[in-house]
């Protein structure tokens, strides 16, 4: 590659923001700036946060002398918009507006996207965003569940699963659109999906108590249980949801999510800790299977990725499982800041086109895209 491309990536959380600085493909600089809880809860709405966001980032950069003047790009998470294809995509009016009103879901990812498209116009460059979690490549089949009035939709880790998809493609002189991948997202949510010649076609669901459990996700539990829970009077709807996102897992178990803990109770003798973390195991495996039948059995490589991938007990058994499907491959971590720097480095190389966001979604249920995605 001559030229040396400088690429900013903006990734927001809840409480924090994560600003890296690249040369091509080398992570030049990275910070995550904290925000004050407080402060955040004085905007009536997620997007009142951006001028605060832009002003502690600034401010971050300038203490620590990073300018980002003379960037190619800058990229910023997604989130908020319409279902869409996997790529990257051109940050335009259409997708600024859906950011900024969050068209499907309210959370401060949405503002990635129009922090960089204001750095882009004050500072020159371009303004994409990449594998937004927006991402929806399920087959239509994929979607039927018992209900005729409920729909599967993709809720996972687009943009960190496709980027261990495009390197592990890389690493064996293919591109990710001709290999066939089952790849395992095991961060404090677990995702799971099959991965056919560049396209996310089936996956489990990190959000709606779908899959293995999490650290801090129920994962799948019998319905009938739930549907008792809710009418005993017990529970509101709130405290029944966050226990599904926020409160299930490890969490429910063993009143902790930091795995590294749980694996310190095993080496302590704690028998119901060892118990818990192999189900957990043992679940990882189960769908990891399933998602094989998902591509016939043709795959090329089993691809572990997420926070708890660098826990080597978790790897060492959840290989032990799978390997006869096919070789396994470890990306430990998360390499969402990696992903949004390499997805715009692609499309400026003219290794990949940009693509277009319409506005007009992929998936807006059986009675609206059923006849579209039949033909």
């Amino acid at each position: 590659m001559e030229k040396t491309y400088k690429l900013c990536a903006l990734n927001l959380g809840s409480t924090s923001t994560k600003v890296a600085v690249f040369e091509n493909e080398k992570m030049v600089f990275s910070a995550n700036v904290a925000h004050d809880a407080n402060k955040l809860k004085e905007f009536k709405e997620i997007v009142d946060q951006f001028p605060y966001r832009k002003e502690t980032v600034l401010a971050e950069l300038a203490k620590q002398n990073v300018s980002l003047k003379g960037m190619d790009a800058f990229i910023g998470s997604g989130g908020g918009l319409v279902s869409l294809e996997g790529g990257t995509y051109v940050v335009n009016d259409i997708l600024l507006h859906h950011a900024r009103i969050g068209f499907t879901i309210k959370h401060p990812a949405q503002i990635g996207s129009l922090l960089a498209d204001e750095f882009a116009r004050e500072l020159g460059g371009q303004a994409f965003v990449v594998n937004p979690p927006d991402v929806d490549e399920f087959e239509l089949v994929a979607r039927v569940c018992g209900w005729n009035n409920v729909s599967r939709e993709s809720r996972g880790h687009p943009l960190n699963q496709k980027e261990v998809g495009q390197r592990y493609a890389q690493s064996i002189g293919k591109r990710y659109e001709d290999v066939n991948l089952v790849v395992c997202h095991a961060g404090g949510g677990v995702s799971i999906s099959a991965h056919r010649k560049g396209r996310m076609i089936d996956s489990t669901d990190a959000v709606q108590g779908d899959g293995p459990m999490a650290p801090t996700r129920c994962g799948a539990v019998p319905v009938a249980a739930v549907v008792k829970m809710c009418f005993s009077g017990k529970y509101t709807e709130r405290e029944l949801q966050e226990r599904i996102i926020k409160g299930g897992g490890l969490v429910d178990h063993l009143g902790t999510s930091d795995t590294r803990e749980v694996t310190q109770r095993i080496k302590d003798g704690d028998t119901y800790a060892k118990l818990i973390y192999d189900a957990l195991i043992y679940q990882l495996g189960k769908y990891v299977g399933a998602y094989a039948t998902v591509l016939h059995g043709d795959v090329d490589a089993i691809l572990i990725t997420g926070g708890i991938a660098h826990d080597p007990y978790l790897v060492e058994n959840l290989t032990a499982m799978v390997k006869y499907i096919a070789p396994v491959k470890v990306y430990a971590g998360e390499l969402e800041m990696e992903a949004m720097a390499s997805g715009a480095l692609r499309v400026l190389t003219g290794r990949e086109v940009a693509k277009v966001y319409s506005g007009v979604p992929v998936w807006a249920g059986f009675e609206k895209s059923t006849a579209a995605q039949a033909k």
